[in-house]
């Protein structure tokens, strides 16, 4: 394990977008039994998965996020994506990139960055 680095938070209107990043240069994107994922967290309340990706390609997302949000990662640069299109004042929140154990398409989460805010505020 190593350490995950997130960038690109900040503040945007309703309807804007943003792109999150996620240096994770020691980690190696094909791993069958590993995963990455974003999640966000509010003052008050429990942190909430946002959006998952495997090392066979496949994604999950939350429904709250879906057809908004996409995950995606650079392979070369060992950087993992979070584009958020049509954002909402409810995606406030502090975001944050994590790594765990694959199961199931369910990853369990051991390893976090920091965290990056977003504000969405007209």
């Amino acid at each position: 394990q190593g350490q995950l680095v997130e960038s690109g938070g900040g503040s945007v209107q309703p309807g804007g977008s943003l792109r999150l990043s996620c240096a994770v240069s020691w980690y190696s994107f094909t791993n069958n039994i590993r995963c990455l994922g974003w999640l966000r967290q509010t003052p008050g309340k429990e942190r909430e998965g946002v959006a998952s990706t495997f090392g066979d390609g496949t994604t999950m997302y939350a429904d709250s996020v879906k057809g908004r949000f996409t995950i995606s990662k650079d392979n070369a640069k060992k950087i993992l994506y979070l584009q958020m299109d049509n954002l909402k004042p409810e995606d406030t929140a502090m975001y944050y990139c994590a790594e765990g154990q694959a199961r199931n398409y369910d990853c369990e989460y051991a390893n976090w960055g920091q965290g990056t805010h977003v504000t969405i505020s007209s």
